[in-house]
């Protein structure tokens, strides 16, 4: 499986629970029914970060870090090579647009990135 990571900051004007709530409720409107299909999507999944000082436990010694993302969208797809079949389709490339045009409401995409990864898992 191939996992796409959408690593996401709000737009400046929107709040953490402002983002969330239109990311979780708002957004998968703008999907057509038939996009994960189309898409080859196998799974998705939003990671809420959550604001808690248990966090500072996490990062430890850690100094100089970038600032948090806001949330994570992953999705699965089978393969490299789905990824590739499925996504440059046009009608793929239509709901892709969709996508995008939706996210303009939420993200800011100057400070957010996308990685495109195998898993290693190193624990079952």
């Amino acid at each position: 499986m191939v996992r796409i990571s959408y690593l996401m900051r709000r737009l400046p004007h929107l709040s953490l629970a402002d983002f969330q709530s239109y990311w979780s409720d708002k957004h998968p409107q703008a999907a057509p029914a038939d996009s994960f299909s189309t898409l080859g999507v196998k799974r998705y999944v939003q990671v809420l970060p959550l604001e808690t000082e248990a966090r500072n436990l996490v990062i430890g010694p850690r100094t100089g870090l970038i600032e948090p993302f806001d949330g994570i969208a992953e999705l699965w797809v089978e393969s490299i090579e789905a990824l590739e079949r499925d996504w440059s389709t046009d009608k793929a490339k239509e709901y892709l647009e969709i996508f995008f045009k939706d996210e303009q409401n939420f993200i800011d995409w100057t400070r957010s990135t996308i990685i495109v990864s195998n898993e290693n898992i190193v624990m079952p």
